[in-house]
């Protein structure tokens, strides 16, 4: 196994006990970068010898953390004081912000090794398409707009990155690049630094290759309750499996997935219930896209005004209010999600972070099913939206793959604020719902008849 191959935890254990620097990391990683970067493209700026420069100069220094040394993406939105944040636009070619964005600063404060700019979705919104790949599949989009990030840590190109999710742009990519990801509570990881487009739903996220890996970046962000967070027995674990207010958007796969999610957790010994949201949850996916277009007119405003003939006409449209959203349906959305997320936190178990509710986790749909073919449509988030929403933490788990080995992946959904809770139950889960083989035909053809 080379360096790179490694998952974070695993490098982690090996750099603090000195049986691997960071430059073997780092060289290894670069090396494998340069090999798979004209296949994969999942990169906007990488300087290797900035890279190897830091790796040395991680090296004198005894870990600072779990985190130290290891190998880090950051979404092309995401401010960085020594890499260009280029938000793949033409109005902001080569700019270099000259300050870290605040989740960059808290990683590298923790002795993370930054190794570049993932590409990205225009401003992570619309517009320009990134260039990257799926690695599974080339012919097939990784998702975005988080595409780089996806990409990079499903080819293995580095162990962990940032994304960012304003409707579906962070789950729906681990999904279709085989990976796990974490959307956190809204707000709990701090914004300042990463591009705006709706401030009551931008969030920021980070991908690894295992629950481990994610929670050792959660532990860095001092998630509430994350030393005390302890992974539960399966046996008696309480699931929620929700099919969702849009199964009928669904594929096959996506379909399969998700049942076949729940059959595993089952014969694991938890008690899997089907769950349908209450009634007015429907309405929550079209709140959604009111008022991530409502808010984004002000997000925009300033580039519509000063550089006009750069800016893509998805912009302009949403500046101009071309979808005709009022401010009493923009106020009607708000007071949805509202009344939604108190009852949506009632469904939990005390122990779960919720209220005292019947379950202790909800198991869902992390995306449609399979990566669409192409890289211009990125996928469809109406499995993401409602809970971006509703401010929930999500965690991202493969399930299998498909004939056309894409791979297919669920989500697990919390109350608000029980995020550490949430990873600790995924790492219980993670083992039970993850095969790495396809998906049988018995399953598929169950899936469908659902």
């Amino acid at each position: 196994m080379q360096p790179y191959e490694l998952t974070a935890s695993e490098a982690s254990a090996l750099i603090a006990d000195r049986k691997l620097s960071v430059e073997e990391l780092a060289r290894s990683t670069l090396d494998y970068i340069a090999e798979r970067e004209p296949v994969i493209r999942a990169w906007s700026h990488v300087d290797p010898d900035l890279v190897l420069r830091n790796a040395r100069e991680l090296d004198k220094t005894p870990p600072r953390s779990p985190l130290h040394g290891l190998t880090f993406g950051v979404k092309d939105v995401i401010d960085t004081f020594d890499m260009p944040t280029q938000h793949n636009s033409p109005l902001h070619v080569n700019l270099q912000p000259g300050q870290d964005a605040a989740c960059v600063a808290v990683v590298r404060h923790s002795g993370a090794l930054v190794v570049g700019k993932t590409d990205t979705v225009e401003f992570a919104s619309g517009g320009r398409r990134a260039a990257s790949r799926n690695s599974h599949n080339l012919a097939h989009t990784p998702g975005g707009s988080s595409s780089g990030s996806g990409a990079a840590v499903g080819d293995k190109q580095v162990q962990l990155a940032f994304g960012t999710q304003t409707g579906g742009s962070h789950i729906r990519p681990a999904a279709f690049n085989g990976i796990y990801g974490i959307k956190p509570t809204h707000g709990i990881v701090s914004r300042e630094g990463a591009k705006m487009y709706s401030h009551t739903l931008d969030t920021i996220g980070w991908y690894g290759r295992s629950v481990a890996d994610l929670q050792l970046v959660g532990g860095a962000f001092q998630l509430p309750g994350m030393v005390a967070a302890k992974a539960p027995a399966l046996r008696g674990l309480r699931v929620a499996l929700c099919r969702g207010p849009n199964w009928e958007a669904a594929d096959a796969w996506g379909r399969a997935a998700l049942m076949e999610a729940g059959r595993r957790l089952e014969a694991a010994g938890a008690d899997v219930v089907e769950f349908d949201l209450p009634a007015p949850f429907a309405g929550l996916d079209a709140a959604q896209q009111t008022v991530m277009r409502g808010e984004g007119r002000a997000a925009f405003l300033p580039a519509y005004l000063g550089k006009h003939h750069l800016l893509h006409q998805d912009f302009r449209d949403l500046v101009e209010n071309a979808r005709g959203i009022t401010p009493a349906q923009l106020t009607e959305a708000y007071d949805l999600a509202a009344r939604c997320r108190a009852e949506f936190d009632g469904l939990f178990a005390a122990t779960s972070g919720g209220r005292g509710g019947q379950f202790d986790v909800m198991l869902t749909p992390s995306s449609p099913g399979e990566a669409p073919e192409g890289l211009h449509d990125t996928g469809n988030p109406t499995f993401n939206a409602m809970w971006t929403l509703l401010h929930v933490p999500c965690v991202g788990i493969p399930v299998a793959k498909s004939a056309r080995a894409l791979p297919l992946g669920i989500q697990l959904v919390g109350p608000r604020f029980s995020d550490a809770q949430l990873l600790a139950i995924a790492a219980a889960c993670a083992p039970a719902i993850h095969a790495n083989g396809r998906l049988d035909p018995l399953t598929l053809e169950e899936a469908v008849a659902a």
